[in-house]
């Protein structure tokens, strides 16, 4: 049985809203988190991923509020990162009604995190998302603290290890490709894809439908993150899905 390809949007949460910018600059409100996922999941979207850029403790409260709200609105899987340090912000985020936990840098700091979650909550849960820079020697590297500093740890040893720990799933942000619009990093998705066996959300880079497609036909990941293509009206997912099917890969459409 070949398994569908998921059509993941992204949504970007500071204050309790939606909001959109490059580069997190010029950031501007675009709406109701709840109403906006809502609206892509009634165009068959696969999963929701809502990211708490600001990610400090007077806005937890928000984001708990939010959570709950999404979950009673939302029947496909929500995920939810940002700020996420300990066991218990784990429980907390998924007692609030979240399916899945992203991890970043708190995954670098503490590694042991992800063996702790994946043990008390169940590696589907535990999603490792990871931002890599390409190195002029041609290897990537992980950043962290919002891709403004460089571990310098291997892209491809930290996959490897956090796949050992426990992580359910590596979502994957090329930091060259991000915010270009150029397409997603299909090297960088295919390095990465032949080193796990856990599925691979791509991320960065997509400005068009045919993106999409190319990331599915040249790239064994299981899904594709899109934010400003969707929250910018420039495509639906129905039109992402409808392309997907003329190119012969597998999507899932809810009660179509």
């Amino acid at each position: 049985m070949t398994l569908t390809k998921r059509i993941i949007p992204c949504l970007d949460i500071k204050d309790g809203q939606v909001v959109k910018g490059i580069n997190f600059v010029g950031l501007q409100a675009v709406g109701d988190p709840v109403e906006l996922a809502k609206r892509y999941e009634d165009q068959s979207a696969d999963e929701v991923v809502f990211l708490d850029i600001t990610a400090t403790y007077e806005n937890r409260a928000t984001i708990y509020e939010l959570i709950s709200r999404a979950a009673r609105e939302l029947s496909i899987p929500l995920t939810v990162g940002g700020g996420i340090r300990t066991l218990e912000d784990f429980r907390h985020i998924l007692q609030s009604g979240a399916d899945k936990v992203a991890i970043n840098s708190s995954a670098i700091a503490n590694p042991q995190l992800i063996a702790d979650a994946s043990a008390e909550f169940g590696v589907q849960c535990v999603v490792v998302a990871i931002d890599a820079k390409q190195q002029p020697d041609g290897h990537w590297t992980i950043y962290v603290k919002g891709g403004r500093e460089d571990t310098g740890i291997d892209l491809i040893d930290w996959v490897k290890k956090a796949e050992s720990l426990g992580a359910g799933e590596i979502l994957l942000t090329s930091m060259d490709k991000d915010g270009t619009k150029s397409g997603y990093d299909i090297a960088q998705l295919n390095a990465v894809c032949d080193a796990v066996n856990i599925p691979v959300v791509a991320s960065g880079g997509c400005g068009s439908i045919q993106d999409i497609v190319d990331v599915f036909q040249q790239t064994n990941v299981d899904a594709a993150l899109v934010a400003s293509l969707f929250h910018y009206g420039e495509a639906t997912v129905d039109e992402v899905k409808n392309a997907m099917q003329e190119n012969g890969i597998p999507a899932r459409r809810l009660g179509k």
